[in-house]
């Protein structure tokens, strides 16, 4: 079994999706009060840290792989447009430093795709002097079936040492049809008991798959107003595709038999 690591853990979407390929969470970092109640509900028996700056090999169990989308503001397009030395989205620093610290046979790195603009070469310099060959794609969240676009950019990198077959990404389209049901896991994810945001309005999206479902987006339209509405709404725009996820899950998980891990 593969065990993993999350760092900027946020709500747990990729943690999720990597889950549902038969992955094992071993401990979640996240800042964010709010996040870390939505983990507790969902991991209540994962470990928790709160500041990725004082985790480490002192405190990190070793891992097979490490994940995280490290903050963005500094890279997107609705940003000052600093870059990857800006003060939040500086943290990747911190992020290449646990790598470091612990070398797993995956890293697996998300953030939006103006990275490839305005921090790309620094994250392959680092990953390079470290000895980690990487690859990477941008996903759309509508490849997955989803009615928004969403695009975010997926990082492998593993160790040069390990030589592979074929890449992990490869070049087939990932694929995913939205349901119902997975509407209502969205709806259920931000549920937490310790403030009670309650029941979420179905919003109807657009005919998907031949059939009108309900969707869950991270608008105000279909969102109760509550105390906690901003929150919920914040840590949704910050939330991996769980689906994109799994899918990259799968795809590690080929390379495990593929190259006879």
């Amino acid at each position: 079994m593969i065990r993993f690591g999350s760092l900027f853990a946020g709500i747990g979407g990729m943690d999720l999706g990597l889950e549902r390929v038969g992955m094992q969470c071993a401990w979640q970092v996240e800042i964010d009060e709010f996040c870390r109640k939505v983990l507790a509900k969902h991991w209540p028996d994962v470990p928790k840290f709160n500041d990725v700056k004082e985790c480490g090999r002192y405190n990190l169990e070793p891992v097979d792989l490490i994940c995280g989308g490290f903050p963005c503001q500094d890279i997107s397009n609705a940003g000052k447009r600093v870059g990857i030395d800006g003060e939040r989205s500086g943290l990747w620093s911190e992020f290449h430093r646990i790598i470091c610290d612990l070398r797993p046979r995956y890293v697996l790195v998300e953030n939006v795709a103006a990275l490839l603009v305005r921090g790309l070469d620094r994250v392959l310099s680092d990953l390079a002097s470290i000895r980690y060959d990487a690859e990477w794609r941008v996903f759309s969240a509508c490849e997955m079936g989803f009615p928004h676009s969403r695009e975010r950019l997926f990082l492998i990198a593993y160790p040069t040492s390990e030589r592979r077959k074929e890449t992990v990404l490869g070049n087939s389209a990932p694929s995913f049809s939205w349901t119902s049901e997975t509407g209502k896991r969205s709806k259920d994810w931000l549920s937490i008991e310790v403030e009670a945001p309650g029941p979420v309005a179905e919003t109807w999206g657009p005919e998907i798959h031949g059939k009108v479902e309900p969707v869950f987006l991270c608008v105000v339209n279909g969102l109760p107003r509550t105390v906690d509405i901003d929150r919920q709404i914040r840590a949704l725009g910050n939330a991996v595709v769980p689906p994109i996820a799994e899918w990259i899950g799968q795809q590690i998980m080929k390379q495990e038999v593929s190259n006879g891990f």
